[in-house]
């Protein structure tokens, strides 16, 4: 078993988290990815209330007794959710668990500090890791360029990113964007992190409450199949390559504005692509690492051989200090 910083601060068995993905981190996806002993997220803005994440959460307990988070994430908007009211909603039904991603999570530290939460808050930049923990959140997961969504305007691969992140901070941190099986949890490991996010990988499990055509899509793509959308504007995003993403591009390469693609990517439509299978219906977000994706197994299933795959990676290489043949004790 692989017990890190992260599984200790949370209280989960595997260093391994769901990604809080639109659409996606429903009860069903979450409670099987902590049931087999990960950490499973629920969106909060998948729900269409506040009351319906309550309901949602309770739909998950019924599954799992095992530690489930949510996801809330904070971006700016000309009508936003009404933040406030889900973070009461998180509060009222006794989640533990939040992962905040967007803008700071300053406005919500003292009410989910209040109630003994605990706070994952995902960046895309050491110097954003670092303001999370002057505020007191209990671990980070730092987004490489990989990653699928909105990978910051720094352009910092993992590679780079996660031992960057090592070097600074003190609180336990996990690897977000590129990861999808064992070789990249070990790989993240010997980076310094304490465990990874994976997105995309879950997003392509029988639990993922979205279309089979959209999972198979994953399994048939390549790591080329992706485009950087909004890259003018600098609120650059990962999306799946399609018609609507090689349009978006194409208008803004040429000079437009967002008014000119608001309606190709509005986020009623990327909702048709995850639960209609039309692909070409809307914008929808996908990592680098769908390259790496071959399969549709349960979510459990990827929790599993994930951890035995990566202590398999990491022996396997200590194998290579082993004294040589005839060495003198």
């Amino acid at each position: 078993m692989l017990s890190t910083r992260f599984t200790e601060a949370l209280g989960i068995e595997h260093p391994i988290v769901q990604g809080g993905m639109m659409w996606v981190g429903r009860a069903e996806l979450a409670a099987a990815v902590s049931e087999a002993g990960g950490l499973g997220i629920i969106t909060a803005l998948t729900q269409p209330t506040p009351a319906d994440l309550v309901k949602e959460v309770e739909r998950a307990r019924r599954l799992t007794d095992k530690p489930i988070g949510v996801n809330l994430t904070i971006l700016p908007s000309i009508n936003p959710p009404p933040y406030d009211e889900y973070r009461r909603a998180i509060v009222d039904a006794g989640v533990t668990i939040v992962e905040t991603a967007g803008s700071s999570p300053e406005p919500h530290m003292e009410m989910f500090h209040q109630h003994g939460i605990r706070v994952i808050h995902k960046c895309t930049s050491v110097r954003h890791a670092l303001k999370a923990e002057r505020l007191g959140v209990t671990a980070v997961s730092i987004d490489g360029f990989e990653c699928a969504g909105h990978p910051g305007e720094d352009d910092v691969p993992g590679l780079v990113l996660v031992p960057a992140a090592a070097d600074a901070l003190t609180i336990p941190f996990i690897a977000s964007g590129g990861f999808a099986d064992g070789r990249g949890l070990a790989a993240a490991l010997a980076l310094g992190a304490d465990g990874v996010n994976m997105g995309s990988r879950f997003m392509c499990t029988v639990e993922s409450p979205i279309s089979q055509t959209v999972k198979e899509r994953i399994v048939e793509a390549t790591e080329l199949d992706t485009n950087l959308i909004f890259r003018s504007l600098r609120n650059t995003a990962r999306v799946a390559k399609n018609a609507v993403s090689d349009e978006v591009v194409e208008i803004l390469a040429k000079g437009g504005q967002f008014p000119d693609v608001q309606p190709l990517v509005a986020g009623a439509r990327g909702r048709r692509v995850f639960e209609e299978g039309d692909l070409d219906a809307g914008i929808w977000t996908v990592g680098l690492v769908q390259g790496l994706i071959r399969d549709i197994p349960t979510a459990g299933e990827v929790v599993r051989r994930t951890v035995a795959d990566a202590e398999e990676v990491l022996r396997s290489r200590l194998a290579l200090f082993s004294e040589p043949v005839g060495a003198v004790s």
